[in-house]
């Protein structure tokens, strides 16, 4: 079955790149990175798409056996669209491509919605001496973060009986992470505040690439 641009080459990167390397294509396999979502919740989360390309990107990975779409029992009885197991497994790809792309020379300023400040969360984490159970509340969402010795599960839904609650929107989380503002900046904290401060400090970002 044709799914993506074609390259003519048997390499498995070359097909991989045929699976996913339409734009906006592997965003779209970001936001579903943390469960399932309608078609206005992508939209939210990729406010620049338009719904013509975002269907047409569905459209192909659905092709690709990447995602797929299912319908929610009542009393939602919405359709959503999901990774398959499959489709899951290109996480640790976009972990390490963001990863490797923070250390762009060239790394542009922007906003991160609550998805992505999460997995940016799950990309840069560093804390081997940290146990504890986080709630982060990102805006009107909530993330559990489980950490024992020195990694993390982090994933969305209520933490049971929290070290620290963290709330804010995420552009202060990203100030306090990664922008150097002083904790808690624009933040609250419920609980243990040592625990919400080792974990706001626990994701460094990469030494910068040198440009040519």
């Amino acid at each position: 079955m044709k799914t993506g641009r074609l390259y003519d080459d048997g390499c498995a990167a070359a097909h991989g790149l045929a699976l996913v390397g339409d734009r906006w294509a592997l965003l779209v396999v970001r936001e579903l990175l943390l469960g399932p979502k309608r078609f206005t919740d992508l939209r939210a989360g990729l406010s620049s798409i338009s719904p013509n390309v975002l269907t047409q990107r569905l459209e192909g990975l659905e092709r690709a056996s990447i995602v797929k779409r299912r319908k929610l029992p009542p009393p939602a009885a919405a359709w959503v669209y999901e990774l398959t197991e499959w489709g899951m497994q290109l996480e640790p790809v976009l972990l390490s491509l963001g990863r490797w792309a923070a250390r762009s020379p060239f790394l542009p300023p922007g906003t991160l919605n609550a998805d992505s400040l999460i997995l940016s969360f799950r990309t840069m984490f560093d804390a081997p001496d940290l146990d504890a159970r986080i709630e982060l509340r990102v805006g009107e969402e909530p993330f559990r973060a489980l950490i024992k010795r020195g990694r993390m599960e982090l994933v969305r839904g209520t933490a049971d009986d929290p070290d620290a609650i963290i709330e804010g929107v995420p552009h202060a989380f990203v100030e306090v992470a990664y922008a150097g503002r002083k904790f808690p900046g624009d933040l609250k904290i419920e609980g243990d505040k040592t625990i919400a401060r080792r974990f706001m400090s626990a994701f460094p970002l990469p030494e910068r690439a040198p440009a040519n």
